[in-house]
């Protein structure tokens, strides 16, 4: 016989437990425990229930992905190439970022197409819907727009008139009946994630999901929510920056290494073809502590600018602050620097910035860090055509990167004349007319170039 029973869940990660807790041992988070009510029933008894039998790997007979375009070659590229048919996709941001913008503009290039596409919209009514995309062009008729907060209404249409692309926006506004439990609740957010799951793959329908995100910028709900879904992208960038980057953390489908660019107009977003001309526009000539690294996102090389400010400090303590890059990793190479090369920077803040608004992890930035903080330190300009790339090691050696030729490509194209790197990556690099390859295999010898 069924009965209601009260549990508490982690809002942070759905950690379940039977009574409260101020700290979630799961996610060690404070205050973040739920009380919900939960119906728990004897399981029922199936007769005739027919063998599973496993299948040999060598016998399952495979079969190409089906993908189609969404019009934005931005998007596709962080897809893996196009929509798979039958995927689901998590998008995730800050409010205002663009999330439900791209979403829209992706409905209307499949509308043109000829695709059917159901928009259900838990937060907005049709109106507004309306007046958002009239800022964004013209739609199709094949536009479809329906405003639920029920799971159950969806589903009835979609079992009468099968869509291509279903959008929900937002996946905390969508509640399912049989929980009694307010939408948004840990208990909601699982069971209408794993139903449009099941709708994916049983109608061979694409759905994208549109999340909430914390403070710290993550999904909001419980952490296995991504790992229920099929793609989990990221739009990050200041909202009051004109770019945005586009970014998957998993994808079943594709890399995930790879991002895409966009710029915030009032039209909707604009794809940026070539980041790295519109992340070095406007960039300060003649001017310590400013340095261009070769960053290689998935396959596409972009060159950005690292700037860095070295001042005394009035402090007893430095200040250390970075923005795009890992706080750490900063902290690690201005320690390298007063060990390996003698320069007492333990009396001077610190101050390193990525320009444009990006965030950079590749570690084939260190040597770029490295010269904007020495460049500042000294105060003296670096050559204004030359651009550093290379990882750098404890023990002051300059490492290897993957992909030196592309980089140095993509350093030619945009017209600078000398490139430093890693030693190794120059020995085996092949003759590139219009650059001067300059190799080094420590910090030493890469300060001399200053």
């Amino acid at each position: 016989m069924a009965k209601e029973k009260q549990i508490f869940f982690c809002r942070e990660c759905g950690f379940e437990s039977a009574k409260w807790m101020g700290q979630c041992p799961g996610c060690r988070s404070w205050n973040t425990f739920c009380e919900e009510k939960v119906t728990v029933g004897a399981r029922k008894q199936s007769g005739g229930r027919t063998a599973v039998v496993p299948t040999s790997i060598l016998e399952v007979k495979t079969a190409d992905e089906t993908r189609f375009s969404t019009g934005l070659e931005e998007l596709n590229r962080v897809l893996g190439g196009g929509i798979v048919n039958g995927s689901l996709v998590l998008v995730g941001g800050d409010p205002g970022i663009g999330k439900s913008t791209i979403l829209l503009q992706m409905c209307r290039n499949l509308s043109a197409d000829g695709h059917k596409i159901l928009y259900v919209s838990g937060e907005e009514s049709l109106s507004q819907i309306k007046m958002r995309a009239e800022r964004i062009g013209t739609f199709q008729k094949d536009m479809l727009l329906l405003c639920v907060n029920n799971l159950e209404d969806v589903e009835e249409y979609v079992k009468k008139d099968k869509p291509k692309v279903i959008v929900i926006d937002s996946i905390q506004t969508i509640v399912v009946e049989d929980i009694a439990s307010a939408p948004g609740s840990v208990s909601q957010v699982k069971e209408v994630t794993a139903r449009l799951m099941q709708m994916a793959k049983q109608m061979d329908i694409a759905i994208f999901i549109v999340g909430h995100v914390t403070k710290e910028g993550t999904v909001a709900g419980p952490r296995n929510l991504e790992h229920m879904v099929d793609t989990v992208l990221y739009f990050e960038g200041d909202r009051n920056a004109g770019f945005r980057i586009l970014r998957a953390v998993k994808n079943r489908f594709g890399s995930t290494n790879e991002i895409g660019v966009f710029e915030m107009l009032e039209t909707g977003l604009s794809e940026v073809n070539n980041p790295s001309k519109v992340m070095l526009a406007g960039r300060p000539l003649q001017t310590s502590g400013s340095v261009v690294v070769c960053s290689l996102e998935g396959t596409r090389p972009i060159l950005l600018e690292i700037q860095a400010l070295v001042c005394q400090t009035s402090f007893n303590l430095p200040r250390r602050t970075t923005v795009g890059l890992d706080y750490n990793r900063v902290n690690l190479l201005l320690a390298v620097l007063e060990k390996r090369a003698g320069m007492v920077l333990s009396g001077s803040d610190a101050y390193v910035n990525i320009a444009g608004g990006m965030r950079l992890d590749d570690p084939a930035a260190d040597l770029g860090i490295v010269f904007a903080l020495v460049s500042s330190f000294r105060n003296r300009p670096l050559d204004e055509s030359m651009v550093v790339f290379g990882e750098v090691g404890l023990s002051g050696e300059v490492r290897g990167v993957s992909a030196a030729e592309q980089r140095v490509r993509e350093a030619v194209k945009m017209g600078f004349q000398t490139c430093i790197m890693p030693k190794t990556n120059a020995e085996h690099l092949k003759s590139i007319e219009g650059i001067k390859v300059v190799g080094v295999s420590n910090i030493s010898q890469a300060l001399e170039y200053i």
